[in-house]
């Protein structure tokens, strides 16, 4: 059973800051891992062309402030309570500011920007293979790298700007951290460099050879540091006493920790604006040989933890699709009962390629497709498949990663805010043909971040102490009969082929 640390003196609580693509939240957990409070709050979404993503780097701050206090504010604790601080981000998501006034250049290129394909085709044939075995990505206008380059290359003198030291890049957890500390700290943790495209997972440093490359001065980057330690404080302009920083991780490398998938071969995948599927494979990088990515999972005292990962681009964000553009439903919730009022799909697939596909297809050309409409199509029938297209790509990746590691799979840990669906998660488990397991607190990306932050503290003794506490909350076994299973996903995977390489500039 866990207990206070120090029975005698007041409970102490760690707070965790979850920078999202759509959102900023701060969560506040005891030391049994239980939430005590929860804020969050919007933020803009900018679409100045089709296929660019931006958000303010300066609203994405003040939104993080802003549900510090609130958190704070709704469970009557004071900064004094907290015993430290854990940052998780969207990845990929690039910023450049000026060092001495904190201004942004420019606004944030979001992971899901498109801008910097043609670019990436240009140099595809010479760079491909070196930038996987230095890297373990594929190349990519996803990654963080030819975001930097595009705003050293198209913002008036930055580049000149950048190789005197006067600017610097970083990914959300960098600039919340610089911001948070007022420019004292400049660091990131090897999670979130190693989606950069810069980062050698290999020598656990920048490449001076990729920097070159994509034209980005070593002197912009920020220190990388372990996941899990203490690089700062907060400044008391924004908490009434100092706050330690000491845990960093990208989110879905945070939802993998906060599921306590530790040991190598245990998976997870988060259900967000992304779906974001990953393997533990222990102390060493596994190369894929399936259009997988090979990523730092996290690194804490000394040892580095490497993970196999596919992203579906389009997840969580084809519901709010549904929502916002095409208006079928008032509310994301409101897409289960829509699907509830047919018994099937009525033979409709959608493919949601909205901004390409990404693992195991990469095709960044390809575009978001609704297949089988009859005059007998329902909206029932379109939330259904929504929610199918989801799984289906969910499946996909998951045969990729059982290829490469080389086992089958027996069950999947589940999160993020459409696990909440059931019939997205049975949806999940019929495809599979075996369990998947949603646990109590769905918040796992925060809780990852959290456990970061107490384990450098002290707030929690162990990795096998934070174990005693994962409990599940439900388990979703399979109903369809293999048959069915298998029609179905000859009809997406022909509805995949519709809708691949549907640009084709």
């Amino acid at each position: 059973m866990i207990v206070w640390s120090n029975p005698m003196s007041k409970p102490r609580y760690i707070m965790a800051l979850d920078q999202g693509t759509t959102s900023s939240r701060a969560i506040i957990f005891d030391q049994r891992g239980e939430m005590v409070s929860v804020a969050q709050r919007p933020f803009n979404q900018y679409f100045p062309k089709p296929g660019w993503v931006e958000h303010d780097g300066k609203e994405i701050w003040a939104s993080q402030v802003a549900v510090l206090t609130e958190a704070l504010a709704k469970s009557r604790l004071d900064a004094a309570d907290i015993q430290a601080i854990g940052v998780t981000n969207q990845r990929e998501t690039t910023l450049v500011w000026d060092r001495a006034t904190g201004e942004p250049l420019y606004n944030a290129i979001v992971w899901q920007d498109r801008r910097t394909s043609r670019y990436c085709d240009e140099i595809r044939d010479e760079w491909q293979a070196k930038i996987q075995d230095k890297t373990g990505l594929v190349l990519d206008a996803y990654f963080s790298a030819t975001k930097a380059k595009w705003i050293l290359d198209n913002v008036e003198g930055a580049r000149a700007r950048a190789e005197r030291g006067e600017l610097c890049f970083g990914t959300v957890d960098t600039w919340l951290i610089w911001n948070f500390t007022r420019g004292k700290v400049h660091v990131t943790d090897p999670s979130n460099a190693s989606r950069t495209m810069l980062y050698n997972i290999h020598t656990l440093d920048w490449d001076d050879e990729l920097l070159k490359l994509f034209g980005v001065p070593r002197a912009m980057l920020p220190e990388v540091k372990s996941s899990s330690e203490v690089y700062g404080e907060t400044s008391n302009r924004y908490t009434e006493c100092k706050i330690p920083i000491a845990g960093i991780a990208g989110d879905q490398q945070a939802a993998l920790f906060g599921q306590l998938c530790t040991e190598k071969g245990m998976l997870k995948n988060t259900y967000g604006t992304g779906c974001f599927l990953l393997m533990n494979t222990g102390d060493t990088p596994v190369k894929s040989a399936n259009n997988l990515l090979t990523t730092v999972a996290w690194q804490i005292g000394g040892k580095t933890t490497y993970a196999l990962e596919g992203g579906v681009f389009v997840g969580g964000a084809a519901i709010q699709w549904l929502r916002d553009g095409a208006r079928l439903i008032r509310t994301s919730a409101d897409i289960n009962n829509l699907a509830h009022t047919v018994e099937d799909n009525g033979g409709v697939y959608f493919v949601p390629a909205l901004t390409g596909l990404g693992a195991p297809y990469w095709d960044q050309y390809a575009r978001g497709a609704l297949l089988g409409i009859t005059r007998g199509t329902t909206d029932g029938h379109i939330a259904r498949a929504t929610l199918e297209g989801i799984a289906f790509q969910v499946y996909d990746i998951v045969k990729a990663m059982e290829a490469d590691a080389g086992q089958a799979t027996s069950q999947l840990r589940v999160d993020g805010g459409a696990s909440k669906s059931d019939y997205l998660m049975q949806t999940q488990s019929d495809l599979f043909a075996f369990d998947i397991v949603r646990p109590r607190t769905i918040e796992t990306t925060a809780l990852g971040a959290a456990y970061l932050a107490g384990l450098a503290t002290g707030y929690w003794p162990s990795i096998e102490a934070l174990h005693e506490q994962w409990q599940v909350g439900q388990v979703f076994k399979p109903k369809l009969s293999p048959e069915r299973v298998q029609h179905m996903l000859h009809y997406w995977h022909k509805a995949v082929r519709a809708a691949r390489h549907w640009i084709e500039e």
